[in-house]
């Protein structure tokens, strides 16, 4: 295993990405002093995205299947978990878009290449202590 978000396992056999782009950013309020340059205090938190892409050869790896299972996840709206397969957990997630170009067609317009990027941006956590989910993701990697 990869990584899994919620139920969706990323494996050899699904969508197994080679690129895991993570994107943190904080916002920061300026204190204007008299004779000196403005301080920076962290105000709060910003966005936090995932980015993850590969390319899928469905005759050896996932395919269309993997991707729609991905995507019918993507349209619940709900965030999942997301952790990796080393047990690192990042938190709760949303989809937020599934991209992916198709090329090397045969003759029934087939793919035998595709090109996948999902974008995952992160939510409250409030989510994941209602539900006790961290809870549970930790256990699961203890077993």
């Amino acid at each position: 295993m990869m990584m899994i978000y919620g139920m969706f396992v990323f494996e050899l056999r699904t969508l197994p990405h080679q690129q895991l782009q993570h994107n943190k950013t904080w916002r920061h309020v300026k204190n204007e002093t008299h004779q000196s340059f403005g301080q920076l205090a962290v105000y709060r938190a910003g966005d936090d995205q995932i980015t993850l892409s590969g390319v899928l050869y469905p005759e050896i790896t996932g395919g269309e299947v993997s991707l729609s299972l991905l995507t019918t996840q993507a349209y619940t709206g709900r965030p999942w978990p997301l952790i990796d397969g080393v047990g690192q957990i990042y938190g709760m997630y949303v989809i937020t878009a599934v991209r992916t170009t198709r090329s090397e067609l045969d003759r029934h317009g087939k793919a035998k290449k595709i090109e996948f990027t999902v974008s995952l941006e992160r939510c409250d956590e409030g989510f994941a202590g209602e539900y006790g989910l961290r809870r549970r993701c930790l256990i699961c990697f203890r077993e």
